[in-house]
């Protein structure tokens, strides 16, 4: 099941824009190495999955991950083949909006050559430019 809201507000919302750097979430709290994005963009809850699963499974049932950001904003799309107009289409996925410096995913509890490898592969996963870092005392 893809993350999501349990319940919102407002069913649909307006793109916004997405200008400047993180002010929150842009360092380390709970473990010792974590994935920071350095461009500003939207992640899909399905990226953010395929990043998720690409670290569980190269942790195997080692160490804790907490995933940083979560995808609240809905995104909309009218169907394949319907004319101009008749309103704004239905949601079809949900976006988490990130801006640079923002920390995406953390680990703790694995070595540090592990915890390297895990946020590589999630990397892979995700379309923009990351960068790893860790914690100042290891």
């Amino acid at each position: 099941m893809p993350l999501m809201p349990k319940r919102v507000k407002y069913r649909k919302m307006q793109r916004g824009v997405t200008r400047g750097k993180a002010s929150r979430g842009n360092t380390l709290f709970y473990g010792d190495f974590g994935l920071q994005i350095l461009d500003p963009g939207r992640l899909s809850s399905a990226q953010i999955e395929a990043a998720r699963v690409a670290i569980t499974h190269c942790l195997k049932a080692r160490g804790r991950i907490w995933i940083r950001i979560f995808p609240d904003r809905p995104v909309t799309r009218k169907p394949a083949d319907s004319r101009m107009g008749k309103g704004k289409g239905d949601v079809s996925h949900w976006e988490a909006v990130v801006l640079p410096g923002r920390i995406l995913f953390e680990i703790a509890g694995v070595e540090a050559m592990i915890a390297r490898k895990a946020l590589t592969l999630a990397r892979y996963k995700l379309p923009y430019r990351c960068r790893i870092v860790a914690r100042e005392a290891i």
